[in-house]
């Protein structure tokens, strides 16, 4: 179990290692000055050399922890881990700017102090000579992306621009943005030149075909549940109708009947008080409505357990005693 478990852990540890690794290669040396006297001033107003990286992918890559470098020495495939970081600057984590996101640029001061920012690195680049110049991985041994440039006039760049390297005058200087801007570039031909192979469009145009379908399919399932629930609501609402309704219904219909038949056969006695119609009309509603009276068809019942004054108006209905 604990050897599963080793070979689990060493499976995870190399996907992530190559996964790592990928991210670390979109990352290209794109742009390069060594002779600053008009270009872009650092946090302290001054000009320096400066060493331009771009994030190729469209996916954000934290650049922490890699090395640049402009001492060949560092080819030596037998130099060890230690001297190959002494020859080298280190990009230091800490900075929000370094996690470059897709297509994103970042500009580092050569030859400086540390201390005055994070994006100032103590690398030596000569002004007006050929200089070799490296970027490494975090292992300080990968190399991940090299190019000679070569001696530049004050202010000239050497930028990238596809697999091919061109010099730019200084009106042309493009730092922390994509080299060779034209104004009267079309956005055809922007694209052509940012997605030549046609990679980007495809996965962008997969994407909004598969939202759609997504929301679509999301739609018709919550629609189509929605009706079968109507459904099956209209089939109980059929099969078992609301019994409580129907029968107050009834008996409310019962009880009007019940009561017009009295009034009128109280209305042809001679001289009978109504008022003793409507008491009685009055009370048997009341229990009907308290649920307490006792149902007789066309009866209505009163029962008394001492003498009370419904006496009175027993006696004053003699007259219809046979």
């Amino acid at each position: 179990m604990n050897k599963f478990g080793l070979f689990c852990g060493a499976l995870l540890l190399s996907g992530a290692s190559t996964v790592f690794g990928q991210g670390a290669k979109n990352i290209v040396i794109n742009e390069v000055l060594t002779n600053n006297t008009a270009s872009i001033l650092d946090e302290f107003g001054e000009r320096e050399a400066w060493i331009e990286l771009e994030n190729t992918s469209f996916t954000t890559y934290n650049i922490r922890g890699m090395y640049l470098t402009t001492d060949r020495s560092v080819l030596d495939q037998q130099m060890s881990v230690p001297d190959r970081i002494k020859r080298m600057s280190v990009i230091p984590s800490g900075d929000a700017r370094t996690s470059l996101g897709g297509r994103q640029h970042i500009v580092f001061f050569a030859g400086s102090n540390p201390a005055r920012g994070k994006l100032h690195l103590s690398l030596k680049v000569p002004m007006s000579e050929p200089v070799w110049i490296a970027l490494y991985n975090g292992n300080a041994v990968e190399l991940i992306d090299s190019v000679t440039v070569p001696a530049l006039a004050a202010d000239q760049s050497f930028a990238r621009q596809g697999k091919k390297w061109a010099v730019k005058s200084a009106q042309n200087v493009t730092p922390g943005t994509e080299n060779f801007i034209k104004t009267d570039e079309t956005k055809d031909a922007k694209l052509k030149r940012e997605d030549p192979h046609g990679f980007g469009i495809t996965l962008l145009a997969m994407g909004i075909v598969f939202t759609c379908l997504a929301v679509l399919f999301l739609f018709f399932t919550l629609f189509g549940m929605l009706m079968r629930h109507m459904e099956t609501a209209k089939k109980v609402a059929n099969a078992q109708p609301i019994k409580p309704i129907t029968k107050t219904v009834e008996k409310t219909a019962e009880t009007v009947h019940k009561t017009g038949v009295i009034l009128q056969e109280g209305l042809k006695t001679k001289g009978i008080d109504k008022e003793v119609y409507m008491a009685v009309i009055g009370m048997a509603l009341k229990q009907y409505e308290d649920d307490v009276h006792d149902v007789e068809s066309g009866v209505i019942t009163i029962k008394q357990k001492s003498s009370s004054p419904w006496n009175d108006e027993f006696h004053q209905m003699t007259q219809f005693h046979v």
